[in-house]
C-alpha cells in the first residue's frame, strides 16, 4: 500500500521531491499551453478532418437553438480570465516559498488531467462528436469534484484557477453540450426540460456558497448564468429561459457578495489579531 501511495500521482502529500516538482513544471506548462492553443485555434478555425459536421467552437454553439446556448462574448471573457489566473497559479510553482510550491504541486495532477480532458472535449466538440465530448466533460467533472473535496482550503490563487473556475464551467458545460447532444434540441420538450434543469445551477452554486463560503464558485456560476441569459434573450424575447437565467444570476451574485464581504472583514480582523499576538511578547518584556 505504501508503494501504491508513493507512485499514485493523486495521493495527498505535504512535501514533494525535487524530481516531482520538475515533472509538475513540465507537465503543467505543456498541458496548460495545449489547452489554450486548442481553445484559441478552434475559436477562429474549423477542423478540416472527419465525416461529421465540423465548426468553430462558437459556431457550434449558435448552430443549435438549445436552452443552454451561451453568449460567446461573456463565455470567452470567462475563459480569458481563467487562463490568465491559471498562468498566475503556474508561476507559483516557481516560487521561492516552499509552502506555496507544495500547495501548487498538491493539486497539479488534477490540473494536468483537467487540461487533457478539456483538450479532448474541444477536439470532439468542434467535430460534432457530442456524445464522446459529454463523456469527457463528465469525467472532468468527477476529477474536479474530487479535487474540490480533497483540497477545499487552499489559497484563492490556487483555488479559483485550478478548482472552482474549471469546475463551474464543467458543471454548466454538461448541460450546454448535453442539450446539443439530445435529439431535437430546439423542440418544446427540450425547452421545458431546459426550463427545469437550469435551476440546478442555482442549487449547485448555493451549496458551495452556503456550505463552503466559496464566493469564487458563486461568482463563476453567476457569470455563466449571465452568458446563458443574454443568449436566450437575444434568441427569443418572450421565453422563460432567459428570465430564469437572470434570476439565477442575480441570486448567486447577491449571495456571493454576502459571503465575500464578511470573509474579507474577518480576514482583516484575524490579521489584526495575529499582529497583536506577535506584539504581545515584546510588550511583556518591557
Amino acid at each position: 500500500m505504501e508503494r501504491i501511495h508513493h507512485i499514485n500521482p493523486f495521493a495527498k502529500r505535504d512535501t514533494h521531491t525535487k524530481n516531482t516538482i520538475i515533472a509538475w513544471y513540465l507537465l503543467t506548462i505543456i498541458t496548460w499551453l495545449l489547452s489554450i492553443v486548442v481553445s484559441v485555434y478552434y475559436t477562429f478555425h474549423s477542423p478540416h478532418d472527419g465525416v461529421w459536421p465540423h465548426r468553430k467552437i462558437w459556431h457550434q454553439n449558435y448552430a443549435y437553438q438549445t436552452a443552454f446556448r451561451m453568449n460567446h462574448i461573456i463565455a470567452s471573457i470567462y475563459w480569458i480570465v481563467l487562463f490568465v489566473f491559471q498562468g498566475v497559479y503556474i508561476a507559483h510553482l516557481f516560487s521561492g516559498n516552499v509552502n506555496r510550491v507544495n500547495e501548487a504541486c498538491a493539486v497539479g495532477s488534477h490540473f494536468i488531467l483537467n487540461n487533457l480532458f478539456h483538450f479532448a472535449f474541444v477536439m470532439l466538440f468542434v467535430r460534432s462528436l457530442f456524445g464522446w465530448a459529454e463523456l469527457f466533460i463528465i469525467l472532468n467533472f468527477i476529477n474536479l469534484t474530487s479535487l474540490y473535496f480533497r483540497h477545499p482550503g487552499y489559497a484563492r490563487f490556487i483555488h479559483y484557477p485550478v478548482v472552482s473556475g474549471p469546475l463551474a464551467w464543467t458543471f454548466v458545460a454538461i448541460y450546454w453540450n448535453g442539450a446539443i447532444m439530445v435529439p431535437h434540441p430546439a423542440s418544446l420538450v427540450a425547452r421545458i426540460f431546459g426550463n427545469i434543469f437550469i435551476w440546478s445551477i442555482l442549487v449547485y452554486g448555493l451549496f458551495y456558497i452556503v456550505i463552503y463560503k466559496d464566493y469564487t464558485m458563486g461568482l463563476s456560476l453567476s457569470v455563466l448564468s449571465a452568458a446563458i441569459g443574454v443568449s436566450q434573450f437575444l434568441r427569443q424575447v418572450i421565453a422563460f429561459q432567459w428570465i430564469f437565467a437572470f434570476i439565477i444570476m442575480a441570486i448567486l451574485f447577491v449571495a456571493t457578495i454576502l459571503v465575500a464581504v464578511p470573509t474579507g472583514r474577518n480576514a482583516r480582523v484575524a490579521s489584526a489579531r495575529d499582529a497583536d499576538t506577535e506584539r504581545a511578547p515584546l510588550l511583556g518584556e518591557n
